[in-house]
């Protein structure tokens, strides 16, 4: 553990609390895509399999629960809550998100660490997760008018891969023998995705205005 791996977990845990705090305050989901929430219940239920049979650490834990639970509770709050699935724009979440998966799965099979069947999950979530924010920013794109917390809410989730990416390099220059392709392209895969967002969110605070995102 380093600082910038906390300041990535941290900004990840943000993320998700800013959009629970919309979700359970506010009674609404309004720019917020169903189908990315579906793809991360996907990626984190893949990707801790393990979760009562490696122990890291207590920390490593707790943070796979709160990551696991938020996301199917998420998930379900859009589906099922009488009042916020109201908010959910269906019409506009038109992304297919499902043809995202068998690709991913796919790749997986084909690259990975160690054919197993735990690393073959781990590195599907890392694939899924790397193109899972496609169906939010195509979202925000044909809204264009962005309200603050789910502004904010994208931009932590994509600021916390970029702080892990900070993290990678500086376990490479401290740690021998640390090196994980997959990881490292994944995220920057993720993290490059949201590049053009993190432009305009930037334009946006700097010229105190309302966050839009062109057509």
């Amino acid at each position: 553990m380093n600082i910038f791996r906390l300041a990535g977990d941290m900004t990840h845990l943000f993320s998700v609390l800013v959009l629970l705090l919309k979700i359970h305050t506010i009674k609404s989901c309004a720019g917020i895509s169903l189908k990315t929430q579906e793809l991360y219940a996907i990626v984190f239920a893949t990707r801790y399999l393990d979760i009562f049979t490696n122990h890291v650490s207590p920390y490593n834990t707790i943070m796979k629960l709160i990551f696991l639970g938020s996301s199917f509770s998420i998930v379900w709050y859009m589906r099922y809550h009488k009042i916020v699935r109201r908010s959910y724009d269906k019409d506009q979440d038109t992304f297919r998100h499902y043809i995202l998966i068998l690709p991913c799965l796919i790749l997986a099979l084909l690259i990975n660490e160690k054919f197993t069947f735990k690393e073959v999950m781990w590195t599907f979530s890392l694939y899924l997760e790397a193109v899972a924010i496609l169906p939010q920013l195509v979202l925000l794109q044909r809204t264009r008018n962005i309200d603050n917390l789910t502004g904010q809410y994208v931009f932590l989730l994509g600021a916390y891969r970029a702080l892990y990416i900070v993290n990678w390099i500086y376990r490479y220059f401290t740690e021998d023998h640390f090196v994980h392709w997959i990881t490292w392209i994944c995220g920057l895969v993720q993290t490059l995705l949201c590049a053009d967002f993190f432009y305009y969110y930037f334009q946006s605070w700097k010229n105190n205005m309302k966050l839009q995102l062109p057509a």
